[in-house]
């Protein structure tokens, strides 16, 4: 049987998920959705896509569609991603899966009521470079001290991956912070007792902080310290660095090397080397098995409690 998805972004992110899902057997994009007509249906005659709509609704009504992925802005994934289950589709939305808490426990709270497959982009927890220190981990090779993350952007004005104007604000806190509140707890198997955050001055037209540092604590003891900028005109992205009780690696989306910069060859620690499509293969296997993924949105969800907590304490 092949898993026929909508996927609502035809922007950067979207793009990737398409070039993934060419990878994987048996799942093919029979819909894109996005706000600017022309520019989806350009995307959707390159890569063969056979509809395209401004409205999400209209491929929700497509009996075909079994799953949707959504890659829309922040503010729609929760009420986009109701929707979707609204309907009987199973949903992978990208990260974040909300910008407030009680968004995400919606979300969570219809998954359990609707069974479907319900999925957050929590894309660290698929890089090679991450799973391979989660299997050092696991085989008890490997105890984390300390992560230190550096997560950062030059983005003074409010441009997407492709350096294209975007129409709404991204956040350091509810999307980039996400990432690594969500993969610090995961990879610690442990639980976050202990989150504080500062942040910097607010931006005059944007609104949001364009710096901020947060510091997190595992009930195991291991901390977490996070430095996030939209300001920093050096090198771009996020840096982990796991200090830890045998080795020290330093991560860079998919690729690994030691604390003295040696490569770390990953290329054995999935079928691929690609996070976004081991993510996609992932929620399709989950589909598949009729089981619960890994980053399903239940197991994200104290991420976004502590993410919350922070935004307590911030305002």
């Amino acid at each position: 049987m092949t898993i026929k998805v909508a996927l609502a972004g035809a922007g950067a992110f979207g793009i990737k998920h398409i070039e993934g899902i060419k990878n994987i057997d048996g799942v093919e994009v029979v819909s894109l959705i996005s706000r600017d007509l022309d520019k989806t249906k350009e995307v959707a005659a390159r890569y063969g896509i056979g509809h395209v709509t401004t409205n999400l609704a209209d491929s929700l009504a497509m009996k075909e569609v079994d799953a949707v992925i959504l890659c829309t802005p922040t503010q729609m994934h929760a009420a986009q991603a109701m929707a979707c289950m609204k309907a009987g589709k199973h949903v992978q939305v990208e990260i974040p899966l909300a910008d407030s808490l009680k968004d995400a426990q919606a979300v969570v709270a219809m998954q359990k009521e609707t069974g479907l497959v319900a999925m957050c982009g929590h894309t660290r927890r698929f890089n090679p470079s991450h799973q391979y220190v989660h299997k050092k981990i696991a085989a008890g090779e490997f105890k984390i001290q300390q992560l230190d993350v550096q997560t950062y952007f030059f983005r003074r004005t409010n441009m997407n991956a492709l350096g294209q104007a975007r129409s709404w604000t991204d956040h350091l806190l509810w999307h980039h912070a996400a990432h690594t509140v969500d993969l610090f707890a995961y990879q610690c198997g442990s639980p976050i007792v202990k989150a504080n955050a500062v942040q910097g001055p607010i931006h005059p037209t944007l609104g949001i902080a364009m710096d901020m540092s947060i510091q997190l604590k595992a009930a195991n003891g291991a901390i977490c310290t996070l430095s996030l900028s939209f300001n920093n005109d050096g090198p771009l992205g996020t840096f982990f660095r796991y200090i830890g009780d045998t080795a020290t690696y330093l991560a860079r989306y998919d690729d690994l090397f030691t604390g003295k910069e040696e490569k770390i060859d990953v290329s054995q620690v999935d079928v691929s080397m690609n996070g976004i499509e081991l993510q996609d293969r992932e929620f399709f296997a989950a589909i598949k098995e009729g089981r619960e993924p890994n980053s399903s949105v239940a197991k994200v969800l104290p991420c976004y409690e502590v993410l919350h907590e922070l935004e307590q304490q911030l305002a």
